[in-house]
Parts: C-alpha cells; structure tokens; sequence
C-alpha cells in the first residue's frame, strides 16, 4: 500500500487582494499566506509518509523575477528529499510564462515533465506510470490529452495535465480536451490542475480539480488544500480532501428583513461572523458582506453606507482575525415604504425619473476607447477579480441600484429637512 498527495495552482508568493488598504489588516499574514500554505503542504507529506507528490501546474505566479522564490521553493523540496518523497510536475500557464521558472536547477528528488512530449515516468518499487506534459508556453490551446500513450495494464497509471477540460467559468481555455478522451488512455487516476475550485470530475476513474492550496481573492472562498489519495493492490482504497490554507475567504449573507433597528442588524451580522469563525478551525478570515431582503432600513443603510462599513468593521475588530474585504448593500424597500409619486411637482417628478433609471450594458472601452489601450497593457492578474472595463449585467445592475438609492435617499433627506 503506498499514498501520494496531489496539489496544483500553488501560486507561490502570489499577493492576496482586497485586503491592503486596511491599518488593522494582517499583512505579514497576506504576504505569505501562499508560502506558509505550501509549507502546510510539504508537512502533510512528510507526516503522511506518502511516496510521492504531484502538482499540477501553476506552481509559480507569471513572469516572477524575484530568485527568493525560486530558492524557497528548492529549499522545500530538499525537505521532501531528505524524507525519501518524489516530486512529479507539471508546468502551467504561469509557470511557462516565468524567465526564472525554466533556468532554476531543481533537486534530483524533482522530476518537471518536459512540454514538447509526453514524458513517462516508471516507479518499479510501488508498479506506477507517471505521465504528464509541461506547458510551452503561456497559451496552449490544443489539446494534449491525444498525445499521452495507453495505460500500462500490469501498472497504476496517473496522467498529470494543466487543462480547462471541456470549459471553467472564469479560467482561460488551455489544454482543453473532453471527459471521453481522459476515460480513453485507461489511467486510473488523472491529476489535473488550473480550476481554482475543487472538483471531482469522475470516481471511475477519479479524475480531480484538487483546487489551488490557498485563496487569494474573494472569488476564491471556502476551504482551499489538496487531495490525498491511498492505494492498494493497484486500486484507490481513498480520497481524502485536506485543508491547507492559512488565512479563508467567506462570503457571508445576511437576511436583514429580520430587523428592524440597525442594532439589531449588528446584532446579526455578528452571529453570522461567529458561526463563520467557529468553522474556519482557528484560520483569519477575510468577509465579503452581503446585507439582503426587504427591510425599513433600506434606506437608511443607503443613505450612511460609509458609518454602516465602520460599524460592521468594528463587529469583526471585535471577535478577532476577522477582516471585511467589502460590504454589499442589496436590500431592497418594504412594500410600505415603496414611494407613491401622486404629485406632478418638479421634485415628485425628478423622483419618478430616478426610480425608472435604467443603464445600458456598455463597456468603458466602448465609451472611451482609449481605456481598451490601457487595458491591454494591464497584467492579467489585475483583471482576475472581475474587468472594470466591462461590467456584466449583475455589476451594471448593482451599480444601477446604488446610484438610484443614493438619488432618491438624498432627495428625501432633503425634502424632510424643508418640511
């Protein structure tokens, strides 16, 4: 019986976004959160005494130009080395894309498959074929599973690959290829990389997206690690989901209809943030707050937006290791306080305008087309947590929503102070 530990998207010293602009945020904790995760990982082979560890790709972040990476890395793997654990990988977009990635001497306890084959890779002493193909570069958009030979039927066959599969939401199509043609080679595991969020493809035979080992953005949440998997008799026996990250992204939803008074709002958001805290076994938290449903609060919380995110941050200042990336107003009107316009003064009249506003969906590269200059200069990794250029229609709808409240709570403050 042996074990073997499959990890990718490791993004090694990639930055976490969101969170830099507080005084009070972690931010020795969000510099090394993706170092301090991989050093979770490292451990958990070591602990396990597993034979051998597989990344799928995407160890690095892009063109990096800093050595202190490449050393950390090699210094890692010289811990597995002196445990007796092989390292199997293979590069992905990111890693193709780095000067450093393809000058830095790995230990020879590290085996990078190469990008113009498929490279193959017999371990006598557990009866397992490794193979797997490297990127060469930032954008492969063939498919590369059709080069991969048969599965060796005396053998425990694991393909390795960096792919989109047949198409993720919010990940460039790389290496893209089908269900059917993984099932074809006859592997008994195929350890894939690139999909950020965990996923099993298939259990016969396990195919897996084990996700990236650390969040790094609100689009990002949930438990983040790896996948260790145990086999015996040349069959999986188990597939086991371990958690490695260090600091969780939450995004949290709150239910406002069920109060009336801002003090017992707070009261709620703090008994969410708590049942948050209890499940995150010990790790910080970074929050993204959603305030939802029909209230009477409605527009007050439009109308005091900016001391509504001071007192949601100071609930989470008062628990500790909680962190609010963004609070999020979607709650709409009571059906009482709904505004009946009967008048046809100026002001009812600017009013009614306000409440029928409606926005085209239009890029800003389309308004102004210089930005569409700007924008194609911007790193890639600056476009991860959404496009600014090009708000979809749920962004264009929130911002919609926010501008008409603001109008009309304006409007209404106003025409209160007057009467």
């Amino acid at each position: 019986m042996f074990s073997f530990l499959h990890a990718a998207d490791i993004h090694l010293d990639s930055p976490l976004k969101g969170l830099e602009e507080y005084q009070d945020a972690p931010l020795e904790q969000i510099r090394e959160a993706a170092r301090r995760a991989f050093d979770n990982l490292v451990q958990l082979a070591i602990d396990e005494k597993v034979a051998f560890v597989l990344l799928a790709g995407d160890l690095y972040d892009g063109d990096w130009k800093d050595y202190n990476t490449g050393i950390y890395f090699v210094n890692r793997m010289g811990r597995l080395r002196d445990a007796g654990i092989q390292v199997f990988i293979v590069s992905g977009n990111h890693d193709a894309a780095s000067q450093i990635t393809r000058s830095l001497k790995l230990p020879d306890n590290v085996t990078l498959f190469p990008h113009r084959n498929v490279g193959t890779h017999i371990l006598e002493q557990y009866d397992v074929a490794l193979y797997g193909q490297s990127f060469s570069g930032r954008a492969v958009t063939e498919d590369l599973v059709k080069n991969y030979p048969q599965g060796n039927s005396s053998l425990f066959n694991i393909g390795l690959l960096h792919t989109s599969l047949n198409g993720r939401i919010g990940h460039e199509s790389y290496a893209p290829c089908t269900l059917d043609a993984l099932l074809s080679k006859g592997y008994q595991y195929w350890a894939l990389g690139h999909v950020h969020q965990r996923e099993e493809i298939c259990r016969d035979p396990w195919i897996v997206f084990p996700g990236n080992i650390q969040g790094r953005h609100i689009r990002e949440t949930g438990p983040k690690g790896c996948t260790l998997v145990s086999v015996a008799n040349g069959r999986i026996v188990s597939v086991v989901e371990r958690e490695l990250d260090v600091l969780r992204w939450v995004a949290c939803r709150v239910d406002s209809s069920k109060s009336e008074t801002l003090d017992s709002l707070l009261d709620l958001v703090r008994e969410t943030f708590q049942f948050e805290r209890a499940g995150a076994d010990g790790r910080p938290l970074a929050i993204r707050l959603f305030l939802e449903g029909r209230t009477p609060l409605h527009g007050q919380l439009y109308e005091n937006a900016l001391q509504l995110n001071e007192e949601v941050r100071a609930v989470a200042a008062n628990l500790g290791d909680l962190w609010i990336e963004k609070v999020v107003l979607k709650t709409q009107k009571t059906h009482s306080d709904s505004v009946a316009f009967c008048g046809d003064s100026p002001i009812e009249s600017l009013m009614k305008s306000i409440e029928t506003l409606q926005l085209e969906t239009t890029s800003l590269t389309e308004l102004i087309p210089e930005f569409e200059k700007l924008r194609s200069k911007l790193p890639p990794e600056l476009l991860i947590d959404g496009d600014p250029f090009r708000p979809d229609e749920e962004e264009l709808s929130a911002i919609r929503e926010e501008v008409k409240e603001l109008l009309m709570g304006k409007i209404q403050q106003r025409r209160r102070h007057e009467n």
